[in-house]
């Protein structure tokens, strides 16, 4: 619902609105959009900080599992998302890396250590997890060609391959894949099964996916199909 529809219904101010959903923001009982609220539960996620703490033991561990294939020196693409964050931490340990991200969380958390180099995509940061989207991101990015493509994904379904329940996110993690010698998905087992609302690429656009658990028999064979390398966080 509009802030404006809102207003309307409630007949009250514009900033009445805005200064009440503010606590309920921050609490994730409500998701904050452009000029908008809605429930998590109609939008698919829940809001960033809260999504860090969910499954967050397993993300660590895929994050964990992901940083140890990237070596000093190397290049990689970082979309927006929680484990990605997680794995920004653990490339703490190495050195002169060159990063390429949309996330300000990312870019704050590598940059101004170890000798990296960090670049960050320009545009309009969204409230809820400080990143960039947008044609002035993508075009930023498409200019890189880098060792390592990483994506987080919101949903994994078996017929409708990697999805994501936002537009912007979904063009901006293909536009990732594409700069990427080397293709990589991290997600948590969590991501299995669920449908998504936007299609960010089939699984052949990808080589690989880290993740905790095995996926469900359908959608492992769908992976077989296409080629695509499966590791289990802890097996590397």
């Amino acid at each position: 619902m509009t802030i404006a529809d809102l207003a309307r219904r409630l007949d009250v101010s514009l900033e009445t609105v805005r200064r009440d959903i503010k606590p309920l923001a921050s609490e994730g009982a409500i998701l904050k959009m452009h000029g908008a609220i809605s429930l998590p539960s109609v939008i698919g996620e829940a809001p960033f900080e809260r999504r860090m703490r969910e499954n967050s033991d397993a993300k660590r561990a895929i994050a964990a599992a992901m940083a140890t294939t990237v070596r000093d020196g190397d290049s990689i693409m970082l979309d927006t998302g929680t484990t990605t964050s997680f794995l920004a931490r653990e490339l703490l340990g190495h050195r002169r890396l060159t990063v390429i991200t949309n996330s300000s969380d990312i870019a704050r958390t590598l940059s101004t250590v170890n000798d990296n180099r960090v670049y960050m995509a320009g545009g309009e940061l969204r409230s809820d997890n400080g990143a960039a989207f947008g044609v002035t991101a993508i075009e930023f990015v498409s200019r890189f060609s880098v060792s390592h493509s990483v994506i987080s994904t919101g949903a994994i379904d078996a017929l409708g391959g990697i999805m994501d329940f936002d537009l912007e996110e979904a063009e901006f993690a293909r536009m990732v894949l594409s700069c990427g010698r080397r293709t990589v998905a991290i997600t948590d087992h969590s991501k299995f099964g669920r449908q998504g609302l936007v299609k960010v690429c089939d699984f052949s656009a990808i080589g690989e996916i880290i993740t905790d658990q095995s996926p469900p028999p359908h959608i492992l064979r769908a992976l077989e199909a296409a080629s695509v390398r499966l590791t289990l966080a802890g097996t590397i």
